[in-house]
């Protein structure tokens, strides 16, 4: 009986690095970020240096190890996906109103109800917003700093993890869309698509929601 080729350096020093790093990696129940995984090491270590091996060594593999969310994580690789469908739980597909609502927070955050029915022209029901944030896609931010205090909304982490985009910034820009055939024509020169900040903190213009006030 041979020995299984080894997955790491034949280092041993390194192997355990890298071991200790897959099984931090595994455990987790969300991506961790790069603060997160280094609390697991007392000493100083190339953190992006092993993470980047640690992806190397699982690029051909059924599990491969990906940026996602602001963090890192191992998710299935994606041309097994449709191998895996009947596992799958079944979730229900959003509305077009709750969809077009949620692209609109996702660009636009901080944003408000009033600001979403603006952008999209018509009312947009409370259910809408409830069924998105039972989702944990978005939440509520704070108030704005103007007459009747409306809540702002934004996005949450788990949105990112959920369409596997490290960041805001790594949503869908104008070229994109026109090349997926989302925009079809030429589009006003003046349309731009908004680039969000992916900064949680409260911006200048809103302040903290009230822990006993009706939030919206």
């Amino acid at each position: 009986m041979t020995d299984a080729t080894p997955l790491f350096s034949d280092d041993p020093g390194e192997a355990d690095v890298l071991r200790r790093l897959e099984a931090i990696l595994f455990a987790a129940t969300e991506p961790l970020s790069m603060d997160a995984i280094a609390a697991y090491f007392p000493g100083e270590i190339d953190l992006p240096a092993r993470l980047r091996a640690l992806k190397t060594a699982y690029a051909n593999r059924g599990v491969q190890l990906v940026e996602v969310a602001g963090g890192w994580a191992f998710r299935t690789a994606p041309d097994l996906a449709d191998a895996l469908r009947p596992e799958r739980v079944q979730t229900r597909k959003l509305s077009q109103a709750a969809t077009e609502t949620l692209a609109i927070v996702a660009y636009h955050q901080p944003v408000t109800r009033a600001e979403i029915e603006e952008i999209r022209g018509v009312a947009v029901a409370k259910g809408t917003l409830d069924i998105l944030l039972e989702t944990g896609w978005v939440r509520l931010r704070g108030r704005r700093r103007v007459p009747g205090r409306p809540v702002t909304f934004g996005t949450t982490p788990q949105f990112l993890a959920a369409f596997s985009l490290p960041s805001l910034a790594d949503l869908p820009g104008l070229d994109d869309l026109r090349g997926a055939g989302l925009l079809e024509g030429s589009p006003p020169a003046s349309f731009r698509i908004p680039m969000p900040e992916d900064d949680a903190a409260l911006s200048d213009d809103e302040e903290p929601l009230g822990e006993d006030e009706p939030a919206y």
